[in-house]
Parts: C-alpha cells; sequence; structure tokens
C-alpha cells in the first residue's frame, strides 16, 4: 500500500515497493508450493530473455506510451523481498518542467524472483507479472490501485 510518504518519494524520483505485495518469507503465495530455500536455477540470458518477452506481451499502444524509461534486469543483488524497483517521475507526474533528466529506470531483480519460485513457469509468471506492476508505476498507477485490480 503506497503511504503518503511514498507518494512524495514517487514524485522526487525513487518509489520502491515489493512487486508482490509484503511477502512474508514463510509464504509463497505468488508461487504456489515453493520451498523456502528452494531456487531457480537460471542463466542470466535466460532471465533477460523472459523479462524481454514481458515486455514484448504488451499490448503495442502501451509500448508507443511509454517514455523516457528504461528496464534492466539486475542478476548480482542478493534475494530478498523486492522483485522490481521503479526509479523515476511517472508520466502523470511530468510538467512543463520536466525536460534534460535521465531515462526512468525499471530494474527486476533476478535472484529475489528465482528464489522465490522452484519452476521456471513460476519464474515467467512472477516476471511477467513484476513487468507489468512496475511500467504501472511508469503511468503513474500507485500500489492500491494494483492491488484492486489484482497486480500486487
Amino acid at each position: 500500500m503506497m503511504t503518503g510518504d511514498d507518494a512524495d518519494r514517487a514524485t522526487v524520483g525513487v518509489h520502491a515497493h515489493l512487486a508482490q505485495g509484503r511477502i512474508d518469507p514463510r509464504r509463497r503465495e505468488h508461487c504456489p508450493g515453493a520451498m523456502i530455500d528452494a531456487m531457480v536455477a537460471m542463466t542470466s540470458e535466460r532471465f533477460e530473455e523472459l523479462v524481454a518477452s514481458a515486455l514484448d506481451s504488451l499490448p503495442e499502444s502501451l509500448g508507443r506510451a511509454m517514455e523516457n524509461v528504461s528496464v534492466g534486469v539486475d542478476p548480482f543483488a542478493p534475494a530478498g523481498r523486492l522483485f522490481g524497483l521503479y526509479e523515476g517521475v511517472p508520466l502523470t507526474h511530468r510538467g512543463i518542467g520536466y525536460s534534460a533528466v535521465m531515462p526512468d529506470r525499471i530494474t527486476i531483480f533476478m535472484r529475489s524472483i528465482c528464489a522465490s519460485c522452484r519452476s521456471e513457469e513460476e519464474v515467467t509468471v512472477a516476471v511477467r507479472k513484476t513487468v507489468i506492476h512496475e511500467i504501472a508505476h511508469h503511468f503513474g498507477i500507485n500500489d492500491t490501485r494494483l492491488t484492486e485490480l489484482g497486480w500486487a
């Protein structure tokens, strides 16, 4: 859930959140049946293919509407609760003064996702959901609305 402080951070350029909602490390609802110590072994190249596939699955009109944003994978960050991170100024917060700025960044955390799933199929689902979740933040959709829509 996005608090007022979260909204302020998003406005100034940083919005961190749990792409799958608040995750209790003893429960893996987002990857049913996953073991706590289980981790899917996957090359960073294969994981990047899954991210690219998730991006390619978006409607073309949505892709065209994305503006000044890059999407990347962090294969090295230690596994944790953070699946994805959006850093930037959402399209809905950009005004006349928005110019000559670095691109927004969406980072997908490979180890966190692979550690939470026990099959490549589960990783594929988690990657797609995370990519969509982070792109939604680029469009100004907050965690509360994503929860209502079933994407948090």
